[in-house]
């Protein structure tokens, strides 16, 4: 091989290796700006009061900073596979995992996104409870029975049973009588 040759594979693998950086920076830009705004939606509909606000903040800043260890460890990584290092590709995988972990950890722990959570969690049963009143309704109108209607057959035979039961007590009682 000479060196003419050598030098151009060298070109080939730093661009590739400066084109995959780029994408894993862009990649990471793109997951970082649709965290926050996630977060920022969120907090916007659940808006926390000041101890929880500012909880919320010292998260955000905490998790800002894993990410931004993260991209120091990448640059670092980057760095010793120019010099020669054989550096794995999954490393730099691992790395973001690892990050993105982090910094939902440090989020999610919140008191505000504890808040956050729960109004969500609370418009869902919110909206379950009233798809069930429109179906209850609807099955109403048909003239079908209704889980309100089932509920309630099956509470009377429930009731049923156990008055049979009681009368069979009582029957049992008299015939031991009579055969004494």
């Amino acid at each position: 091989m000479t060196d003419n040759e050598m030098q151009e594979q060298w070109n080939r693998m730093v661009e590739n290796m400066n084109q995959a950086v780029a994408e894993s920076v862009e990649q990471n830009m793109d997951a970082q700006a649709r965290f926050m705004e996630a977060w920022a939606e969120t907090m916007d509909q659940s808006m926390p009061d000041e101890d929880a606000m500012e909880d919320s903040l010292e998260s955000y800043n905490a998790a800002y900073s894993v990410w931004m260890d993260a991209a120091d460890r990448m640059f670092e990584r980057l760095t010793d596979a120019a010099e020669g290092e054989d550096v794995a590709v999954t490393e730099f995988r691992d790395i973001w995992l690892q990050s993105a972990n982090e910094a939902f950890k440090e989020v999610m722990g919140t008191t505000a996104f504890a808040a956050a959570t729960g109004n969500v969690v609370e418009s869902m049963m919110e909206l379950q409870r009233e798809a069930e009143d429109v179906s209850q309704d609807t099955l109403t109108r048909m003239g079908l029975p209704t889980r309100d209607d089932m509920d309630e057959v099956g509470e009377r035979l429930i009731e049923l049973e156990r008055r049979q039961h009681a009368v069979e007590k009582k029957l049992d009682r008299v015939l031991e009588h009579l055969e004494e």
